[in-house]
């Protein structure tokens, strides 16, 4: 596809930042406990400021990657689905308060402004971009109405 979108470009960067993001955050955190304590034990600040652990680094890798992947392909879909996505991770983590999203993910406030800021590019840059192309569906000729052979009528025998 030649035409560029928002959600193309979307794709393109926040999939390849996501990666990038994903792969040095193993540099400081590669724990993959679970629950509030185990979380909170394995995780460390990406240039003391985006809180990571193992579970948090996958994520992002394979968020990063689908959208790389589906940059040309689906790149209106995944902008608002990510978008979403983001958008409720960050409400989670406000709301939730103890640094643990769904008691695998390493957040903090840092983390929850990114996703925010995530969440709503993604779902403008999917709202902007226009719906793909899609060849009208034909429609089937309509067929004459069927004749009727006349009505036989019954033979009468004579007076």
């Amino acid at each position: 596809m030649n035409r560029s979108t928002p959600a193309h470009l979307y794709c393109t960067l926040v999939g390849g930042l996501l990666v990038i993001g994903g792969v040095i955050g193993f540099f400081y955190s590669s724990g993959f406990d679970t629950g509030a304590s185990g979380v909170a034990k394995d995780t460390d600040e990406v240039f003391g400021i985006f809180a990571v652990n193992g579970w948090s680094n996958v994520f992002s890798i394979a968020v990063g990657l689908l959208g790389l992947a589906l940059a040309t392909s689906a790149a209106r879909s995944y902008a608002l689905g990510i978008g979403l996505l983001f958008c409720v991770l960050a409400i989670w983590g406000f709301a939730d308060g103890d640094d643990v999203t769904a008691g695998l993910l390493a957040a903090n406030g840092a983390d929850n402004v990114l996703d925010l800021v995530l969440g709503l590019t993604g779902v403008a840059a999917g709202a902007a971009s226009p719906a793909p192309w899609k060849p009208a569906r034909a429609k089937r000729p309509e067929r004459p109405p069927r004749k009727r052979p006349p009505e036989k009528k019954p033979a009468t025998s004579g007076p």
